[in-house]
């Protein structure tokens, strides 16, 4: 196994920057968007798809009516140093992340505090760089739901590997499509020729995990789409919190306070 080592940027989000094992760079940076476009993003505007890794919190769609695109924290400054960092949303949540690396593992605990009981979403938003060879391996047949499927705002609901029809295990080459999906899975592997990373993650019993797939092959946005592939790990089991049931999103306990972990491998 090659030692994964992981770099952050505090100043833009506590964004991952960089997921790298041996030569072997996993993250994958949108080309069409400039480090300055990145830095220029702040709290209300919209998504700014620079590719890395981001932190979606209290939600991953977001309400972008009320200015909360992919959450409330990828846009803000984090406070503290790589290992153990901080941010305040202006919902009074606060997100904290120590980050490891030991025996070749990158692991990401994560504690987040607020009002006893509050209902939310938290995803690590990974883009990675695969091939179109690049397969994706994960235990047993777990639910799958399908977004914006047949239609915005409707979903589809059926089990791995498929989505509606849709091959989710095979990334493939660029067809115009674009497939999002929740798989309700605690672990994923990625295979690209010679190349494995591997992703686990858990929480505090009670709270739901799973990961949303971003199948992008030049499928989106409608002008000048792109490849892009997200794998992101998440205590939740949608992308919204509106109108999501109780079972579909993580809970603070009666301190306030929820914890979940990630470790990723190459």
């Amino acid at each position: 196994m090659t030692d994964l080592r992981a770099q952050t940027d505090l100043a833009l989000g506590g964004r991952w920057t960089s997921l790298r094992a041996g030569e072997r760079e996993w993250l994958w940076r949108n080309p069409a968007v400039s480090l300055a476009e990145r830095a220029a993003a702040r709290h209300g505007a919209a998504f700014v798809d620079a590719g890395g890794g981001e932190e979606c919190l209290p939600s991953v769609n977001g309400d972008p009516a009320r200015g909360h695109d992919h959450g409330d924290v990828w846009c803000r400054a984090w406070v503290g140093e790589p290992g153990d960092a901080a941010v305040r949303t202006d919902a009074g949540l606060t997100l904290r992340r120590r980050l490891t690396h030991e025996r070749g593992v990158v692991r990401a605990d994560y504690e987040i505090s607020g009002r006893p009981g509050g209902r939310l979403l938290h995803a690590v938003h990974l883009l990675l760089d695969v091939s179109p060879d690049a397969t994706l391996e994960v235990a047993g047949s777990p639910a799958v739901t399908r977004q914006d499927h047949p239609e915005p705002g409707a979903v589809t609901r059926s089990s791995w590997p498929d989505a509606a029809g849709v091959r989710l295990d095979r990334l493939g080459p660029d067809d115009g499509t674009a497939t999002g999906a929740v798989v309700a899975s605690d672990a994923v592997e990625v295979h690209d020729g010679d190349h494995t990373l591997r992703l686990s993650w858990g929480a505090e019993p009670g709270t739901p995990t799973s990961f949303i797939l971003w199948r992008n092959l030049r499928g989106w946005p409608a002008r000048d789409p792109y490849r892009s592939i997200g794998i992101e790990p998440m205590i939740g089991a949608t992308t919204t919190l509106e109108g999501a049931s109780a079972d579909d999103v993580a809970h603070l306990g009666p301190n306030g306070t929820l914890r979940w972990w990630l470790e990723i491998s190459g």
